[in-house]
């Protein structure tokens, strides 16, 4: 219950990440009140520029809290160095080249295609856990799960624009980059769970943090875009925000993954989709179409359909273990 609660808290925290990245791109009507937003255009390179910037505030910032929640974090980075711990800080490492992958695939579909749409498509990723979980751990889904799965991509690709063969048809791109996202953080949960059995989720999440910041930071030194003018303070503020939440969501998502695995805490986060829709167009008055909706709706309804599916997996194996005592 405690693995529940902490996966279903860092999905809602997740969502106000989202909205942030939002705003950052395109201008907003926040609470219907003021006009704020639209300080970068929603480009690849432009999402590496906030990723620097948020993960610049959350290293340090982890740093210093870290230790209070697990006090032997700097012990276990250090040993890490020793060759006979070189397979978790790969694993770590690789963790976040998948959290930069993941972040940079959506940062952009979320500036380009309204975020619920993105948000959607990105939480098509329960399928590719259970999918990947599979090959790497042997646990093949079952006839009703393969059904379920299909809803959810069904789902997915109905909240995909409409394709029109004009200057908006880069809506298609936001579709297939919020998709790719996606598949990058399936891996990034699968391998999460596998690093667990040997690393903490603290040391492992600031390496992975670490490990995306360097990536960002060679992204612009390497792709030098045109010198302009940028409005600092808002892009900052937004980053602050956007460091706290993203933090916070992280370090419970790796905890409840510890607790209760990558596919089980994959499918409690089946209300994200839906709960981006709501605060979204709380927030910033942003809403879809009616098939849109449905989309959504069939991704949430056919996610939870899967995460019960699992709980009552879980709860028989329990019980037959029980019956062989």
């Amino acid at each position: 219950m405690l693995g529940f609660l902490i996966v279903l808290l860092s999905s809602i925290i997740f969502c106000f990440q989202n909205l942030i990245v939002r705003v950052l791109f395109n201008q907003q009507a926040v609470f219907g009140f003021f006009q704020t937003g639209g300080f970068v255009d929603p480009t690849l390179r432009n999402s590496f520029l906030l990723m620097f910037m948020r993960m610049l505030l959350v290293v340090p910032l982890m740093a210093c809290l870290t230790p209070t929640l697990y006090p032997n974090t700097w012990q276990d980075i250090r040993q890490l160095g020793q060759s006979t711990h070189r397979r978790p800080l790969l694993q770590s490492i690789v963790g976040g080249g998948l959290m930069f992958i993941y972040l940079a695939l959506l940062y952009v579909a979320i500036g380009l295609i309204p975020t619920g749409v993105a948000m959607a498509l990105f939480f098509t990723y329960p399928v590719f856990t259970a999918l990947f979980t599979w090959r790497l751990f042997g646990h093949r889904p079952s006839r009703f799960r393969w059904g379920v799965m299909g809803l959810v991509l069904m789902g997915g690709a109905l909240t995909m624009p409409a394709f029109q063969p004009t200057a908006e048809s880069y809506l298609w791109l936001g579709g297939v980059f919020g998709l790719g996202s996606g598949v990058a953080y399936a891996l990034y949960a699968v391998n999460a769970q596998k690093s667990f059995e040997t690393i903490h989720p603290a040391p492992f999440t600031w390496i992975s943090f670490a490990t995306t910041l360097g990536l960002s930071a060679a992204c612009l030194l390497l792709w030098r875009g045109q010198s302009v003018e940028l409005d600092w303070l808002p892009l900052w503020i937004g980053g602050l925000l956007s460091a706290i939440v993203t933090l916070a969501a992280h370090l419970l998502n790796n905890f409840g993954i510890r607790l209760i695995g990558a596919v089980s805490a994959a499918m409690i986060s089946a209300s994200n989709p839906a709960l981006t829709v709501i605060l979204a167009w709380f927030t910033i008055q942003e809403r879809l179409n009616g098939l849109q909706l449905a989309g959504v709706g069939v991704v949430t309804l056919s996610i939870v359909l899967l995460s019960r599916d699992y709980a009552l997996a879980k709860s028989n194996t329990a019980a037959g273990h029980n019956d062989g005592k």
